[in-house]
């Protein structure tokens, strides 16, 4: 009788500002990774809220609710072997730190990921038109500009994505999932 060794999953959580370049990275990772020949999902945070989280608002009540319904998902999947590629804003550290600690608890690999990208370039990016909406008054809330993002104080790499290509983002990324064994 033959066994086989379960994959090593992982939660690769991307948190960083609206137009930061999150989902972008986690697709070109996502790629790669499946290219590899390993089990991935990528968790968009905005597929996530239209579906999962219908219906929360964006209180800090309901971000929270709303990260922490991401993060099981994602424990579960890395739980079971999958590579769990999470683009989501997560603007508060509270919500993240509960986050690593249920990956802990079940001692499932965690990797947070700031992708610190100025807010002036977000802006600029405006990728959703968010930015644009808020500076005509059509908007409140938006993170970073008039409710708060707390950075990561710790994380295992930060990417300074308007230094370089999503692309080399990527790759930084998959450089620390192979540091850890992971890949």
């Amino acid at each position: 009788m033959t066994t086989t060794a379960r994959a090593q999953g992982a939660t690769v959580w991307l948190t960083g500002l609206p137009s930061a370049g999150k989902t972008t990275i986690a697709r070109i990772l996502g790629t790669r990774l499946k290219a590899e020949g390993h089990r991935v999902e990528v968790l968009d945070g905005d597929e996530v809220r239209r579906f999962l989280s219908a219906g929360l608002g964006f209180s800090r009540e309901d971000r929270n609710t709303n990260v922490q319904r991401i993060g099981l998902v994602a424990e579960v999947l890395a739980r079971n072997g999958v590579l769990a590629v999470v683009p989501v804003i997560a603007p508060y550290a509270d919500s993240r730190d509960a986050v690593r600690e249920r990956h802990e608890a079940s001692e499932t690999p965690y990797i947070e990921v700031h992708v610190a990208t100025p807010v002036e370039v977000c802006s600029e990016r405006d990728v959703k038109g968010l930015y644009a909406r808020q500076a005509a008054g059509r908007l409140t809330g938006l993170t970073g500009v008039d409710d708060p993002y707390e950075p990561p104080l710790d994380p295992a790499l930060t990417l300074e994505t308007h230094l370089q290509t999503p692309e080399e983002s990527a790759d930084s990324v998959h450089a620390v999932l192979a540091a850890r064994g992971l890949v």
